[in-house]
């Protein structure tokens, strides 16, 4: 192995002074002896503008290990807290105490809590990746790095660990930690430790604000805090092959200062029972055979690791996904081979992890690059609170969000496009009721009627949804009134996009013998305004917890309520309306086939029913169930502009209608002498074969 030797480096430090003017400072540095082919930095602080520290490259030339050429370098020396992480990586390197050191370390991250930098999270890396190389493992120290780790997970501003893990340093925590934390396995639950309780354990961490527990009689020693927690266990010692987080406290769990509960189970429980346990956070479970299989093969204990959140995880990709709540870590020390040859566990390893409600999950493991989902089994039932997930191999697991994560971008573009959607939808039903009061013939209609009244139905849930986005109504404590209503409003909009339907069906393909009743307008009416009222009072009578607020500050059904009050509903209007859809356009397009030149018209009815009928709704299904993000854009793009399309076709692209509102506006710019028959509704008649005659309206 070659190395590129330790080199002095001059270079250029700029300060700001106190009159805003730049100073320059001239300074020698030190790149130490680096392994050819690795990045290396500076002994003292030297950063970019973005704030990084500047590194060289050993590089590969010809075989020999050669430093990268560097010119005229000139950086910052970083603030008071970074220069004083930098400080302590020096004295761990110059072999001061390691439990001084990370002491130090933990002490200064939570003195800066809220303003650190990713040049901190870099050093703090570093100092990781020296203390693990020194391998003097001692609970003081462990219980040091978990308080370090924990105090970094609560970083509330993403793109400071995100540039981070641009120079790897998340991952190099990461897989140091792990290391460090497997290491101490030897000493807390090896063979002979059964029945032993390491008392100076205990006083080890106590500093660190960790809490050890010690329960020698069931071979189980844990390093517990509120962010991240690390369970050792000896299966020999009582036969514990598994442990379980809850949220709350229930028969023989057990309170942690972390504020959650743990109990821990033997190799005869099942799967099934614990997925019915209340509260339920996360579980793992190795099956009696399989630890016994791994016991022939040398493995005498393993190590589970609770990572309360995925903050240490970062993916440095534009689509990143997030995973929906803990992060589970799951190895065996004596039996890492496992891992390391990428073979595959003589039976699965079962583990559940609770994800968010009625979304779609993916069991998947950290590869130290992205989340992948290959080599694991997922449940698939999306209305249990729990997932369970097998897997033949051991890492850090999670459950992630859906086959595909939504992007901040992507979610900032379709926000504005709903804002602007909708704003033109509001502007357009204006636009129709306007029409309506100034047109009395079209205002007596009946199409009109049954026209205003899905306009009407449309404001309603526009309206609603400009309240849910203010956040000063969209509270837990108020879903029980708002759920209900924005669920009623959905329903009404789609029951009137059914009655459309059928009477658009009835005047294009059933043309002859279509007897209406006296007062089917009426008739409408009631079914349309008052048939939603019996899902919304049935979910809110027998479940109306079911009304939980949702990620995007809506109210909505939950569990079954979502699934047979909402989904099943709109599928099932949005497919009949489909289907009847592509019945009228046969139709049309069968009478119309000679005339060739009525081809735009066809278009324009086409248009006009896919957004009259909601046929749109088919892309938010699909979206719905994450068939991919394209039908997210089409959703959006199409369904917020219902309103305004339909103002289009009835207003604008109406000869009469747009006559008269000329005649309001601007009087003397229109003829008195305009043909009568240019005021009429315009249609195109025309006859079949069996002299059936149709009324094309694509006003």
């Amino acid at each position: 192995m070659q190395y590129c030797e330790a080199e002095y480096f001059e270079h250029t430090y700029h300060t700001n002074g106190d009159d805003g003017s730049l100073h320059f400072e001239n300074h020698v540095n030190l790149f130490r002896r680096t392994e050819m082919g690795k990045n290396a930095t500076m002994r003292d602080l030297c950063l970019d503008s973005s704030g990084l520290p500047v590194r060289r490259l050993c590089e590969d030339k010809s075989g020999i290990a050669t430093w990268e050429q560097l010119k005229n370098v000139s950086c910052q020396a970083g603030n008071k807290i970074s220069w004083g992480l930098n400080q302590l990586h020096e004295e761990l390197l110059r072999g001061d105490n390691q439990e001084v050191i990370s002491a130090k370390l933990r002490h200064s991250l939570s003195e800066a809590r809220g303003q650190l930098t990713p040049v901190d999270v870099y050093i703090t890396a570093q100092i990781f990746t020296s203390l693990v190389d020194q391998q003097q493992y001692n609970t003081a120290l462990s219980a040091n790095l978990i308080s370090i780790c924990s105090e970094l997970m609560n970083i509330d501003a993403n793109n400071v660990l995100w540039l981070s893990a641009k120079l790897n340093a998340t991952n190099v925590l990461l897989d140091n930690f792990e290391k460090n934390m497997d290491a101490l396995s030897k000493h807390l639950v090896s063979k002979d430790r059964c029945g032993k309780v390491i008392e100076e354990a205990a006083r080890e961490s106590a500093q660190s604000g960790v809490e050890l527990i010690n329960y020698a009689d069931t071979g189980v020693q844990a390093l517990l805090s509120s962010n991240l927690s690390v369970f050792y266990v000896n299966p020999a010692c009582n036969n514990i092959t598994g442990m379980a987080i809850f949220s709350a406290a229930g028969l023989d769990r057990r309170k942690s200062s972390g504020n959650f509960w743990y109990s821990f189970f033997n190799a005869n429980k099942s799967v099934a029972s614990l997925k019915q346990e209340d509260h339920l956070e996360i579980a793992v479970y190795l099956p009696g055979q399989l630890w016994r299989q791994l016991q022939d093969r040398g493995a005498s204990f393993f190590v589970l690791k609770v990572y309360a959140n995925d903050a240490l995880f970062v993916e440095t990709s534009e689509q990143r996904k997030p995973p929906s709540g803990k992060v589970l870590s799951i190895t065996i020390p004596e039996f890492d081979q496992f891992k390391l040859l990428s073979e595959e566990l003589p039976n699965a390893v079962q583990f559940l992890l609770r994800k968010p409600e009625d979304v779609h999950v993916d069991c998947a493991y950290w590869n130290y690059q992205t989340w992948r989902k290959n080599g694991i089994t997922t449940g698939r039932n999306m209305f249990d609170d729990v997932v369970l997930c097998e897997t033949y191999h051991l890492t850090q697991f999670a459950a992630l969000l859906g086959v595909y994560y939504l992007p901040e971008h992507h979610k900032t573009i379709l926000t504005h496009a709903t804002y602007a959607g909708c704003g033109l939808s509001l502007f357009g039903m204006l636009g129709i009721f306007l029409t309506a009061v100034l047109v009395s013939k079209w205002r007596a209609q009946a199409s009109t009627k049954v026209l205003l009244n899905l306009c009407f139905a449309l404001t309603q849930q526009l309206t609603l949804f400009l309240i849910f986005t203010n956040g000063r109504w969209t509270k837990k404590e108020n879903c029980w009134i708002l759920g209900p209503i924005l669920h009623y409003s959905v329903l009404v909009i789609f029951s009137w996009m059914l009655i459309i339907s059928l009477l658009q069906y009835q005047r294009y393909v059933t043309v002859l013998g279509v007897d209406r009743p006296h007062h089917y307008i009426f008739i409408s009416a009631i079914v349309a305004w008052t048939l939603p009222l019996i899902p919304t009072l049935l979910i809110v009578l027998l479940d109306n917890e079911s009304y939980k607020l949702t990620p995007d500050a809506f109210c909505y059904p939950s569990n079954n309520g979502l699934l047979l009050g909402v989904v099943l509903p709109i599928a099932l209007v949005t497919i009949a309306n489909a289907l009847m859809m592509m019945r009228i356009v046969y139709s049309v397009n069968h009478v119309l086939s000679p005339r060739r030149k009525l081809i735009f018209q066809q278009l324009r009815l086409f248009v006009l029913l896919f957004f009259l009928l909601g046929i749109s709704w088919i892309f938010g299904l699909c979206s719905y169930f994450k068939l991919g993000i394209a039908f997210s854009y089409l959703f959006c793009l199409t369904t917020t502009l219902q309103g305004f399309v339909l103002f289009l076709y009835f207003v604008p692209f109406n000869a009469t209608h747009r006559l008269a509102w000329l005649q309001c506006l601007c009087p003397k710019l229109v003829r008195e002498d305009v043909p009568k028959h240019k005021t009429q509704i315009q249609s195109t008649t025309f006859s079949t074969s069996s002299s059936k005659k149709h009324t094309l309206k694509v006003n």
